[in-house]
């Protein structure tokens, strides 16, 4: 039995709770968030306590974190985490700094704990599909990736003004399926951006509309769009030519059925909002990072693809800032 802390009672918290809570390996023993209410809400709702973030970080009855609190929090946690043994699984980005990332992974290391970097996607099943067929050489060697990822609607201002930008919150998840689908390093990042649905956020600094083209050292490409307005719903597509073929995996819709009629035919909309359509994926993660703490040889994204994406998304933020190509 896995006795687990969580960190942070927030949505994904709360989403963790839930997977952890139908596992029979894994037991929640105690809560931790900066509003107290939320974390006394979640304890009734999993059968747990309510510690400070250093009362779980250093209990002797803790074996792992859970850590979902704002990025800011992130490093002290880690290393607090680390020196205390505790397995940490940490939502993603790892920390802003990459430089604080080569730091964690210094501790992380030395106290021999595993650490994985919450890359859900990863375990979407669709894309992961995707991926074991690449693995297996249905498609034969890679060429081309194209991701697609778009939000139905923007977030508040205030979430903007200290996310990083769009590179740095939104894509990063996009950067770390590019590895994941071209099966090696990017070594040239290319980044052009545009405030176009919200002029507030071109005042805040970052832009709204991105696009990204992503090079390896044997050449293969990717090319990742990203918007923050989607009128149709949650827009989660990707496609990977390579010599033999093609593979793709299309958007997840409220329901599969389908209206034909003399004007066309009608399907149903996308669904809405991360947490719907990632339902699966955000469960099969932590699935695996429990699965990994008994058996290693489970494979989970480390604190290294956190860091990989991080600078991918740094050497972006430079690209668009700089108008020039960036290598890594």
């Amino acid at each position: 039995m896995i006795r687990i802390g969580i960190l942070g009672c927030g949505r994904i918290g709360q989403v963790h709770a839930r997977t952890l809570r139908g596992m029979d390996t894994a037991q929640i023993v105690a809560v931790s968030d900066f509003f107290p209410d939320a974390a006394e809400t979640l304890a009734k709702t999993c059968g747990a306590e309510t510690r400070s973030t250093e009362a779980i970080l250093t209990s002797d009855d803790i074996d792992a974190v859970v850590v979902g609190t704002p990025t800011d929090t992130h490093f002290d946690i880690i290393k607090t985490a680390a020196a205390n043994g505790k397995a940490i699984f940490c939502e993603k980005p790892v920390d802003m700094s990459a430089d604080n990332i080569r730091t964690l992974i210094k501790d992380v290391e030395a106290a021999g704990v595993p650490f994985f970097t919450a890359f859900n996607r990863r375990f979407d099943p669709n894309f992961a599909h995707v991926q074991s067929r690449i693995a297996a050489g249905d498609i034969g060697n890679v060429e081309l990736v194209t991701i697609l990822s778009r939000d139905p609607s923007p977030p508040p201002i205030s979430y903007i003004e200290s996310s990083g930008g769009i590179f740095r919150d939104m894509m990063i998840h996009d950067f770390d399926m590019a590895r994941f689908l071209l099966g090696e390093d990017v070594v040239t990042v290319y980044a052009a951006g545009s405030a176009l649905v919200d002029p507030a956020i071109g005042e805040a600094g970052d832009v709204d509309t991105a696009a990204v083209t992503l090079t390896t050292a044997s050449g293969k490409i990717c090319q990742i769009s990203n918007s923050r307005r989607a009128t149709y719903g949650y827009d989660q597509r990707i496609e990977v030519h390579g010599e033999k073929g093609m593979l793709r995996a299309g958007n997840v819709l409220e329901n599969t059925a389908q209206l034909a009629t003399a004007s066309g035919f009608q399907a149903a909309p996308t669904k809405h909002f991360f947490l719907e359509r990632y339902a699966d994926a955000y469960r099969i993660e932590m699935e695996a990072f429990i699965a990994h703490l008994s058996d290693p040889t489970v494979a989970i994204p480390t604190i290294h693809d956190g860091l990989a994406a991080q600078r991918m998304a740094d050497a972006a933020t430079e690209s668009w800032q700089t108008g020039q190509p960036v290598t890594l």
